[in-house]
């Protein structure tokens, strides 16, 4: 039997046992229906119908049925658990049917706060172990191991039978069995669960556990009622300090709000204003900061205490207490009706101030009205009296009095503008009068003021008006005059300008038909000077006349020629200039003239030289280049013209430095270009330096073909051969090859260069040997070096170690008496000076290493 069906026996023995009997195999004793039926009439308390006495099958399963119905008739749903398994024996199932009797009659029953039976039984086991030490109920398996929460539920409730404080937790059988025999022996509990398995099992059945507990529960329900009772008074004093506190704050919020209305009311109900519309409007702030700030928390006030209010009779309802009564003159209905009267004062006092300020506005309007119209005629008529009385039309030129008399007919049209401003200006005083406006005094005076001005300004204006117009027929009479110069004098004046510009004007030529086109553009100006001058007395005599008139009339400015800032004066400087200017420039033609012929000389002499030495210069560029060729001779040949032609040149040299020389004259000449000559200075400088250069540079070309070809033993009709195929390929006679041109040109010397991969390597090793530097191109000198290698026989560092072995007698080292005595001393000494020591086995003082030394002439070791 496991722990579980120890338990579940141990439960239905508590109860059976009052009804004076037992079981001891709950599989078994169940079978028959009756024992089930005699413990459920004990833990329900009612009778069940009468049972079936006979022994046989049905009469079993007829029993367990009506056992079986009445759990349904409780409310509880048997899932799967019928009455052949339980006559059958069936553990599994008679274990589950007595769960749920347990379940649905000892647990179900249990109630904390509204919870489940089980979540209730475990808050329960939770709040009465809470101040127990190393007691933490969490569940009904693992929680109960150690037995310390077996202990301190029975000394929650029963401190006397179990001294809590020499409990441990590390002694949970002692524990267990503590709690147990305890409850058996004074709780009347009977042992339901064994400690060795509660112990041993690594989670034990909360099933059994919750069966076990629950007893404690029942066991201890006296006192769970006592402290239910406690609770139940707490409770009710809560909510009669709650509603208390409702109360008091309501008559506090009521008491607060009817002060501030009664604070509020006769504000709202004064009428007073100093009778302007600024402290009227003054007003109407003040309240509309009343009811931005100062009302809507009393709104919220209010409705927070009608809030209170509600809240407070309906607990008071829930509670069964009676109904509050607010004291005398704080009800609801009176905070209402003194709330009502607060809006009825505030729309009044609003209402009032809006006509107010609508009365005051239309007075203030027409006081701004006037002040503005007023202002804006006064700021108009500012100075216009002292204008209209000015004399300046005295001292005015005519296109002033004329620009003075559009004004004033300006003025005059703007004159009859206002005179509506004038008439508005008066109606306004007289409405202003009419409603009794506090500062009319003020306006009176003011609007007196204006009409009385008015009347002055127009007599003015006509006064004015007949002066300008004898002023403008006085100026007339000169005005002609002055226009008259003015159309004249300015393009004589132009004219001036120009000529005087014309005759100091820089000029540059640079040959004798550009100064002979100026000259005869002089001569043909000169031929118009009658006209002109005949033109300038014209002119003066105008201003003749108009100086007549002036003083004549006493003409104040009368002189001054509105049309033209040219005088009389200014004409006759500049054509005095003229006159002096003529001669002036023929002088200085004539001087250029002599310049340019000059000039055309040294043009003359300098292509007759240079169209000499510049013909001479490219025939012998020419014929150098053909000797650098090799089309001419045997090397020899060529360098002994090439030395015939270098001495040429050099004796050629003076015709060059007289070139220089005239050069020179020419520059400081300023002349620019040459019509008798396509050679300048510089192409000459550079062809003579060019043929230097070439002249050199190919001697210095046939002298190493000739140190190669003795050299290397070749033939001269190797190096024709040679010469003629690299010719062959320099299609631009520059003296070089390019790859692909050189490639050409070893195929046709019989070089074999493959079209494959391989032919591609090896013509990139020759590249590398004929063009190290990598430029792109191969001098004839790389190339004839290269062919000579490839065609004659060369000497290598074994060769030159056989020789070194045959002078020192086949020695594998050789002495310096023995170099000196065999080769010419300058070349003895050189090989002494250069050859390391011996090292080798048997070497005498002295001895040197000829093989390392043949070897590294050859760059084949470090040496």
């Amino acid at each position: 039997m496991d722990y579980k069906d120890y338990t579940f026996t141990a439960w239905c023995n508590s109860h059976l046992r009052k009804a004076g009997t037992g079981i001891e195999n709950i599989d078994e004793d169940f079978r028959n229906g009756l024992k089930l039926m005699l413990l459920l009439e004990v833990i329900s308390g009612e009778t069940l119908p009468k049972p079936d006495r006979g022994k046989m099958r049905f009469h079993k399963i007829a029993n367990v049925n009506k056992a079986l119905d009445f759990i349904a008739s409780k409310g509880v749903k048997l899932v799967s658990i019928g009455a052949e398994e339980i006559v059958d024996g069936n553990l599994k199932m008679t274990l589950g049917m007595i769960w749920t009797i347990i379940l649905r009659f000892a647990i179900q029953d249990i109630s904390v706060e509204e919870m489940t039976a089980k979540e209730g039984l475990l808050l329960w086991c939770q709040r009465k172990t809470a101040p127990y030490k190393n007691v933490n109920v969490q569940n009904f398996h693992l929680s109960f191991k150690d037995g310390l929460a077996f202990c301190a539920l029975i000394h929650r409730h029963r401190p006397d039978l179990i001294d809590y404080s020499k409990l441990s937790k590390d002694n949970p059988l002692e524990n267990l069995n503590t709690a147990f025999d305890v409850a058996e022996k004074y709780l009347d509990i009977p042992r339901m669960l064994d400690p060795d398995d509660l112990i041993n099992t690594p989670k034990p059945d909360e099933r059994a556990i919750m069966t076990y507990v629950s007893c404690y529960y029942h066991a201890f329900q006296g006192a769970q009622q006592a402290e239910t009772a406690a609770n139940r008074i707490c409770k009710v004093l809560k909510v009669n300090q709650e509603n208390e506190r409702l109360m008091e704050e309501y008559e506090r919020l009521a008491s607060d709000l009817l002060e501030w209305i009664r604070r509020t009311m006769p504000w709202l109900n004064s009428r007073q204003t100093d009778n302007s519309l600024a402290g009227c409007q003054k007003k109407l702030e003040d309240y509309r900061t009343y009811r931005r700030k100062h009302k809507p928390p009393r709104v919220e006030q209010k409705a927070k205490l009608e809030t209170n209010f509600n809240t407070l009779q309906t607990k008071l309802r829930l509670s069964n207490r009676p109904a509050y009564m607010p004291t005398e003159g704080k009800m609801v209905s009176d905070i209402a009706q003194s709330w009502k009267g607060l809006e009825i004062a505030e729309k009044a006092f609003e209402e009032w101030l809006l006509s107010e300020m609508m009365r005051l506005e239309r007075l203030e309007y027409l006081a701004q009205k006037f002040k503005h119209k007023a202002d804006i005629h006064e700021d108009w008529t500012r100075g216009k009296e002292e204008m209209l009385q000015s004399q300046d039309f005295r001292q005015c030129k005519l296109y002033d009095i004329k620009a003075l008399k559009k004004k004033h007919e300006a003025f005059e049209s703007d004159l009859a503008a206002h005179q509506d401003r004038v008439e508005q200006i008066a109606a306004i005083a007289q409405e202003l009068n009419t409603l009794e406006y506090h500062e009319v005094a003020n306006v009176n005076a003011r609007c007196q003021r204006i009409c009385s001005q008015w009347d002055r300004l127009g007599a003015l204006t006509q006064r004015r008006r007949a002066a300008l117009d004898d002023a403008e027929r006085v100026l007339e009479q000169i005005d002609l005059l002055h226009l008259e110069f003015a159309k004249r004098a300015a393009p004589f004046n132009n004219w001036l300008d120009g000529t005087r510009e014309d005759l100091v004007d820089m000029f540059i030529v640079h040959t004798i038909e550009e100064i002979s086109g100026l000259m005869d553009a002089h001569a043909r100006f000169k031929a118009t000077l009658g006209e002109a001058d005949k033109e300038y007395q014209a002119i003066v005599n105008l201003v003749h006349q108009v100086e007549s008139i002036v003083k004549q009339h006493q003409i104040p400015g009368g002189l001054e020629n509105p049309y033209t800032t040219l005088t009389a004066h200014e004409l006759n400087r500049k054509w005095s200039d003229v006159r002096q200017l003529v001669p002036q420039r023929d002088a200085t033609l004539a001087a250029e003239l002599r310049k340019q012929q000059n000039n055309e000389n040294l043009r003359r002499q300098f292509a007759e030289k240079a169209n000499a030495v510049g013909p001479w210069i490219e025939r012998q560029m020419d014929a150098v280049t053909a000797i650098g060729m090799g089309l001419q001779g045997s090397l020899e040949d060529q360098l002994h013209r090439l030395k015939e032609y270098e001495s040429g040149v050099y004796a050629y040299k003076p015709h060059i430095e007289e070139l220089e020389r005239i050069h020179q004259a020419v520059q400081e000449g300023m002349i620019f270009e040459n019509r008798y000559s396509q050679y300048t200075m510089e192409t000459l400088r550079v062809g003579w330096e060019q043929l230097l250069t070439s002249i050199n540079r190919t001697i210095n070309e046939v002298e190493n073909q000739i140190l190669t070809r003795d050299s290397k033993g070749i033939t001269q009709e190797q190096l024709t051969e040679f010469r003629a195929s690299f010719n062959h390929f320099d299609k631009n006679r520059t003296g070089r090859l390019a790859p692909e041109e050189l490639k050409s040109c070893l195929v046709s010397l019989g070089y074999s260069i493959g079209k494959d991969r391989q032919g591609e390597l090896d013509f990139q090793r020759i590249l590398a040997v004929v063009d190290p530097n990598n430029t792109g191109y191969v001098s004839f000198d790389a190339f004839l070096d290269f062919m000579t290698r490839e065609s004659t026989d060369t000497d290598t560092a074994e060769q030159v170690i056989d020789s070194f072995r045959i002078l020192a007698g086949d020695k594998p080292f050789i002495t310096a008496e023995e170099l000196r005595r065999e080769l010419p001393p300058d070349q003895a000494e050189y090989c002494v000076s250069r050859m390391p020591p011996y090292r080798g086995p048997g070497a005498p003082p002295g001895a040197l290493d000829y093989m390392a030394f043949s070897t590294a002439l050859y760059g084949e070791t470090d040496l």
